[in-house]
């Protein structure tokens, strides 16, 4: 089990900025690493309503279940435990609830353990690059109908990040904007289906 507080600034990309950074940084199609996100919470939503979210993340062979609360603006705490496949594959089919620090983490939240389910998967190409101090993170999501890009800034001081981040999109001229978590934008994308 780890635990850890992660500080991070995020802005959405259009397909046109995310090249550019690409070509700018000299990306390589070696240096993309794909992840795929199950996210889980409650019919009536439980984590979404406490700012929190629940993942389980597949790189190649390595899997962990992490759950996000928020505890300030660009701030969240994150608890990860490390899964087989089949804890994976258990917990995915409904079998199986999380790793026990999870599982009491959520308890504390009041999340109805028995009412979890998995409600949807996103893909991200990923490319990860030393930044100022930082990680330099280039994003590109598929979910449901959508895909999407975005760059984010992972530090370990808000204030000295946020002055980073704010130095990088306007050096690449790129437009500061609201940016939801990936959970959300996905959550939004599944209302509109339902929709």
């Amino acid at each position: 089990m780890s635990q850890q507080i992660e500080i991070e600034f995020k802005n959405l990309l259009t397909k046109e900025q995310y090249d550019r950074l690409f070509l700018a940084f000299s990306v390589e199609a070696t240096q993309i690493e794909r992840q795929i996100n199950h996210y889980f919470d409650t019919p009536a939503q439980h984590l979404k309503n406490v700012l929190s979210g629940l993942r389980i993340r597949m790189v190649g062979p390595h899997i962990e279940c992490t759950l996000k609360e928020k505890t300030a603006e660009h701030q969240h705490l994150e608890t990860t435990e490390q899964l087989n496949t089949q804890q994976a594959e258990q917990m995915l089919a409904g079998q199986s609830l999380p790793p026990l620090t999870i599982r009491e983490r959520l308890q504390d939240l009041q999340v109805p353990l028995d009412d979890l389910q998995r409600f949807g998967t996103l893909t991200t190409d990923r490319v990860e690059l030393p930044y100022e101090g930082g990680l330099l993170v280039f994003d590109h999501s598929f979910y449901l109908h959508c895909e999407d890009y975005e760059v984010e800034y992972e530090t370990n001081d808000e204030t000295f990040g946020k002055n980073i981040f704010s130095q990088f999109l306007l050096k690449y001229d790129i437009t500061p904007k609201p940016t939801p978590k990936k959970i959300a934008r996905f959550m939004t994308a599944l209302q509109q289906q339902k929709g």
